[in-house]
């Protein structure tokens, strides 16, 4: 099996503070990975970190990506590479529409010049699957979003571009229950269309893991993972929490 994204031995800093520890993971083609662990655990500061962002300091470690070394990549060449996030809080921003954002990514993603026709009957299609008003298209983007609208917005990122490795940051948070299964099928028909994408959920819950039965979970401490294992351990959280997993 193909690896998509190997993290190996990655020491992080925040303002000088260490927030991961000797991180190592790997992610293989078509594999769903679940990160979960209490608050400050660094679990976002894994996603901020594999997407390139500045304030996070890579001190040590490798990011290997398709087999190529990204650990010096800026964000936007991670990006163009496959890499792609989904923000626990999604940005607002004003005089930038949805279609808009969405058709310059698709375009750089793609390399091609696509006609509005096109493009808008892609993007219609999928905001009628994410039950998002087509008339979202012509708002600026997030600006004045709920919660769940903001997440179904990310996932529309996520079917739009298709990338190779999906960090979904917390995407069920806030959620209803109707709002949750319509971002799980999401999440389902992106992976059907590419069936080599792979994707690390993070969250705090189990409820999503209904949905979208992770292969792997991982239990995460003070920067480095405590416990691996099937949805197995899922099950051991519900009934015993985090605690049996944090010492050290």
């Amino acid at each position: 099996m193909e690896t998509i994204l190997k993290i190996d031995n990655l020491f992080v800093q925040v303002d000088s503070k260490e927030v991961l520890n000797n991180f190592t993971l790997s992610f293989g083609a078509g594999e769903i990975h679940a990160l979960m662990g209490p608050n400050g655990s660094g679990k976002s500061s894994l996603a901020y970190a594999v997407m390139g962002h500045p304030a996070y300091v890579n001190t040590q470690g490798k990011l290997t990506f398709l087999g190529k070394d990204i650990t010096t990549l800026s964000p936007d060449k991670r990006a163009q590479q496959g890499l792609f996030l989904a923000f626990q809080y999604p940005h607002e921003i004003g005089g930038a529409t949805v279609f808009s954002v969405l058709k310059e990514l698709y375009t750089i993603k793609t390399g091609k010049l696509v006609t509005m026709a096109k493009f808008s009957t892609t993007l219609f299609a999928y905001m009628d699957d994410l039950k998002i008003d087509r008339s979202f298209a012509y708002r600026s983007l997030n600006e004045g979003f709920s919660g769940g609208e903001k997440k179904k917005l990310e996932i529309l990122q996520l079917l739009m571009l298709q990338p190779k490795f999906a960090i979904l940051d917390e995407i069920d948070s806030g959620l209803d229950v109707d709002a949750l299964s319509v971002v799980s099928q999401g999440i389902l028909q992106a992976k059907k269309e590419s069936p080599d994408m792979a994707i690390l959920i993070i969250t705090h819950y189990q409820r999503i893991l209904k949905y979208v039965s992770p292969d792997f979970v991982h239990v995460m401490h003070k920067g480095e993972i405590k416990a691996s294992g099937t949805d197995a351990l899922i099950k051991k959280i519900d009934q015993y929490g985090y605690s049996g997993f944090l010492h050290g």
